[in-house]
């Protein structure tokens, strides 16, 4: 009975601060909403500048955003839900862009590069997991030395095929250019017409792929016999092997699937950015900090901790670019300091 009454007084509230949450966040929402759409007053024009500058930032950063959340979704994957220290993540993501580079010269294909780049690091990860996981399976330290060691190995590989240039894979003719977006830039004072942002298309296009990819893993994880399967190896692996579901079998497909969203990664990074030594060590480092704010193992918490993190670095670049790195340790440090099982993860 006690037990009953004190659980009850605490459901109070916790119910209260996630409703303030909640709160606050439809707020925000619609205060972007707003600044989004609205034709903005001389008076905020003054404060933030041309409408246009913000609004490119804000799309600049969802975008990238998309990117991280491609290489971070894997992530956190194979890190946040296996429990597998795997800091060769980057490598692969870098290896990805170079092999969609390469079979985009060679085919002039881009929608070829993506399965390329998928099975390829898919069947690097497969690797991975059979002769490097599953023996150091729980040994955090081994594995974290080992991969760190195996990126080192792949990155001494890459320079030397590819050598230290930049590399830049082309969008298709009907990907390439701007196309008018719905959000109102200006009025013209010529005729008194709205002036409508233009963006280019192909980030749009990743970005609209990026949101099935993760609506996909979502539905897989959460609503799927599979996704039950992981979450409850994951949970007890002896006692669901005991009941006869291959459980390695299932790990390795998981392990090759987030190796395979880090190559398609690379794929889209090579697009809208470029290809180059010391990419793999950037987009590991924000796949730890977007895993750490959004919460580990957490599908939709790695997209909002992506989009956090990718807005976070276009506007400071913009407003703020002397403190644009400091930004994203400030967005972890804070999340850290507050909620240490990151904004959508489990206590």
């Amino acid at each position: 009975m006690a037990d009953a009454q004190s659980s009850s007084s605490t459901a109070g509230p916790l119910a209260t601060a996630k409703s303030r949450w909640w709160a606050a966040g439809g707020v925000a929402a619609l205060v972007v909403l707003w600044l989004i759409f609205a034709v903005w007053p001389d008076w905020l024009v003054a404060i933030l500048g041309r409408k246009k500058v913000f609004v490119n930032a804000l799309l600049n950063g969802v975008t990238l955003g998309a990117l991280y959340f491609l290489v971070a979704s894997g992530f956190t994957l194979i890190f946040g839900l296996m429990r597998n220290v795997n800091l060769a993540h980057g490598s692969l993501y870098l290896f990805g862009a170079y092999l969609g580079y390469e079979v985009s010269r060679i085919t002039g294909s881009w929608l070829l590069a993506f399965p390329i780049a998928f099975l390829a690091m898919a069947a690097l990860g497969t690797l991975l997991q059979i002769f490097v996981f599953r023996r150091l399976d729980g040994q955090d330290l081994q594995q974290t030395l080992i991969t760190i060691g195996i990126s080192v190995v792949l990155a001494d590989i890459m320079l030397w095929i590819w050598g230290g240039s930049f590399y830049q894979i082309l969008a298709p003719d009907w990907l390439s250019g701007p196309v008018e977006t719905f959000i109102p830039s200006s009025v013209s004072r010529r005729t008194g017409e709205l002036i409508y942002i233009k963006y280019p298309a192909v980030r749009l296009f990743i970005l609209v792929c990026a949101v099935i990819i993760g609506v996909g893993m979502w539905y897989i994880l959460n609503r799927s016999k599979l996704g039950m399967l992981i979450r409850a190896g994951v949970d007890d692996r002896e006692m669901l092997a005991a009941s006869g579901v291959r459980i390695q079998l299932i790990f390795v497909s998981i392990f090759a699937f987030g190796a395979g969203l880090a190559g398609v990664a690379g794929v889209v990074g090579g697009t809208f950015q470029s290809i180059a030594p010391g990419e793999d060590t950037r987009f590991l480092l924000s796949s730890l900090v977007v895993v750490i704010v959004g919460g580990m193992g957490s599908i939709p918490g790695a997209a909002l901790g992506a989009i956090l993190i990718g807005c976070a670095e276009q506007f400071g670049s913009v407003y703020a670019p002397t403190y644009s790195v400091v930004l994203t340790f400030v967005i972890m440090v804070a999340v850290l300091a507050f909620r240490p099982q990151g904004l959508l993860g489990r206590a």
